[in-house]
């Protein structure tokens, strides 16, 4: 996820409050997959 949306090493040194606003993001988006696919055994989307 990080790679697709461009989320670099060097958005963290240029700006750093979207830096961690995109990885908050794709923690929150990460963790709602393991939830739905492991915990409650859903579909995929």
């Amino acid at each position: 996820m990080k790679a697709a949306e461009g989320v670099t090493e060097g958005m963290k040194l240029h700006d750093q409050m979207a830096w961690v606003g995109a990885m908050n993001s794709i923690r929150n988006r990460a963790e709602e997959i393991v939830l739905r696919d492991m915990i409650y055994e859903e579909d995929a989307v």
